[in-house]
């Protein structure tokens, strides 16, 4: 079985935060952005399978995880990124291919429409990220989080559509232990706050049309938080992209079908 190694290093006057495992081409894998996200949770059932064909990299994003909690207000996407690509110039990584959840894939998919790319991509895998979000019952479950158990269970079961994992009290219990890690909440919470009395900025919208790396799109046929169809309104944006629909996934197909999932982006990306 193939060790996975934390390790940490400043980047930018930063701590980072990565787990590390295998040798080869470079996989740099970008979790999800609700409240306690991580690497660890976003990707605890891939990185050993995909270890055995990639020198596999699973940074914390700023402000998660073991991550130093830093927020930044006038560019949080942008710093992020530039976090992330000062990271891999540390680690001697070049190029590399990528998967993003959720925020990850948002912001993968930001990163790769900048001029020059923001991150050194060859190619990509978006899981449940970027495309229409709507404002649903499930999205207000995942940006109210008060800190409670009860809260993180209804942000599980929101998440998660794996029966063993959506009522499995110590799994509900260790990501509610992961959200308490000083400045986690804050540093989450501060993405949706605004003056009193000013209309929010919009956010900005990624032209996905100008993406131009091989990209694989897996969307959860059950995932509360997109907009139905959106995985084909995707691949009809992003020039030459494949798209496969986990039918009985959520919004986390990695963790509902890991061994679809991992054999699946092995195979796209190995090809």
């Amino acid at each position: 079985m193939t060790a996975v190694e934390s390790k940490f290093t400043d980047v930018m006057g930063m701590r980072a935060h990565y787990l590390e495992a295998g040798s080869g081409p470079p996989l740099v894998l970008l979790h999800s952005g609700e409240f306690g996200a991580c690497a660890e949770l976003s990707w605890e059932f891939n990185i050993e399978p995909l270890a055995k064909h990639f020198r596999v990299l699973a940074p914390d994003w700023l402000g998660f995880g073991q991550t130093a909690k830093v927020y930044s207000f006038d560019d949080m996407q942008g710093f992020r990124i530039r976090h992330i690509a000062a990271l891999l110039d540390e680690l001697d990584v070049e190029e590399a291919h990528f998967i993003g959840n959720s925020m990850g894939g948002g912001q993968l998919a930001r990163a790769a429409v900048m001029n020059p790319p923001g991150l050194p991509i060859v190619k990509m895998v978006l899981a449940s990220g970027g495309g229409a979000a709507p404002h649903n019952e499930a999205r207000k479950v995942l940006n109210s989080y008060d800190g409670s158990r009860d809260h993180m269970e209804q942000i599980v079961q929101t998440l998660v559509r794996r029966p063993d994992l959506r009522t499995d009290d110590a799994y509900i219990d260790r990501r509610h232990r992961i959200s308490h890690h000083p400045g986690a909440w804050e540093a989450t919470a501060a993405a949706r706050f605004s003056m009193p009395g000013r209309e929010p900025s919009p956010r900005a919208v990624t032209p996905f049309e100008k993406i131009r790396r091989p990209t694989l799109i897996v969307a959860g046929g059950l995932d509360p938080l997109r907009m139905p169809g959106y995985g084909e309104i995707l691949q009809d944006q992003i020039e030459g992209s494949e798209l496969v629909v986990f039918e009985d996934a959520g919004h986390c197909p990695q963790i509902d079908m890991p061994d679809r999932f991992n054999n699946t982006v092995v195979d796209f990306l190995l090809r």
